[in-house]
């Protein structure tokens, strides 16, 4: 008894030691976030200001009213939604029906076509840069949100994702309803898609994240004030010579907000898509 008590201390002193451990790494994560809302309050001299102020002695809201009255922030935020929102839409619409293909259905050639498919994911986008633009050009979609969109649908991270959660589903779930008499929509539609859930949700987020802050391709595609991007424009402030830097932080602090909103909306389903398999 005496063993198991001082097992059991023991073993409270880990705990206790692991959550400060735990609480001090989270605050040292979320310090550049606090550090960036405190700033986009302050003037511009205190942001840069050395000891640095902590907290605002006041609070300048005039920097996030200018970034809206002196710049088309709302057009970028409307360019930025709908490309990221659109791409990932697309994304999931096409990654669902070609993981389901590869897991579930049986055609010749499959296990090559995905290999293949697959390996594409070792290209680095940057490397698809020029040939990808060349091919916007042509189809005369520069500065257009459409030339922004379509390229990203044309990955295969998503079949790659949604394919080990379509595998983790018994086949004979899927030959029961086909002796019912259902058909392969009705079979893909009512009951793999319901059961694949938490990663859509997972992919959502990731591909979600990943256009939002896809900087260089936006940058490149839409050249012009009216087709730029969220975070395009707000770099775009940060070229000035005597920059507000407190200005910019709002700007910044602007384009955080809706991934965070998304990641909030699915976070139940991020959290299970990712550790789905850890345990039997």
């Amino acid at each position: 008894m005496a063993r198991i008590k001082k097992t059991k201390r023991k073993r409270e002193k880990i705990d206790i030691i692991s959550n400060i451990i735990v609480v001090f790494f989270a605050v040292l994560s979320l310090f550049p976030l606090y550090w960036l809302v405190t700033s986009s309050l302050k003037n511009s001299a205190d942001v840069v200001k050395m000891p640095p102020d902590w907290f605002p002695k006041t609070f300048v809201w005039s920097n996030y009213t200018d970034v809206f009255n002196n710049q088309p922030a709302f057009t970028w935020a409307y360019n930025s939604i709908v490309v990221s929102l659109v791409s990932t839409l697309a994304l999931i619409a096409v990654s669902t029906m070609a993981a389901y293909a590869f897991s579930k259905l049986r055609f010749k050639g499959r296990n090559v076509i995905f290999i293949v498919f697959i390996s594409s994911l070792m290209i680095p986008k940057e490397v698809m840069i020029v040939p990808l633009f060349r091919i916007i050009q042509d189809f005369g979609m520069v500065n257009t949100l459409s030339g922004m969109i379509w390229p990203n649908v044309a990955t295969a991270f998503g079949v790659f994702l949604l394919k080990g959660f379509f595998d983790s589903i018994p086949d004979s779930l899927r030959e029961a309803a086909k002796i019912d008499g259902a058909s392969e929509f009705t079979i893909f539609f009512r009951i793999m898609l319901p059961l694949v859930k938490p990663g859509i949700g997972a992919l959502f987020i990731l591909n979600f994240v990943q256009v939002w802050n896809d900087y260089l391709w936006q940058l490149v595609v839409g050249q012009e004030t009216g087709s730029k991007t969220l975070m395009v424009g707000i770099a775009t402030l940060m070229q000035d010579l005597n920059p507000n830097f407190a200005y910019k932080m709002a700007g910044a602090v602007v384009a955080a907000v809706p991934m965070l909103i998304i990641f909030v909306m699915f976070q139940k389903y991020f959290t299970k898509g990712i550790t789905i398999g850890s345990d039997k």
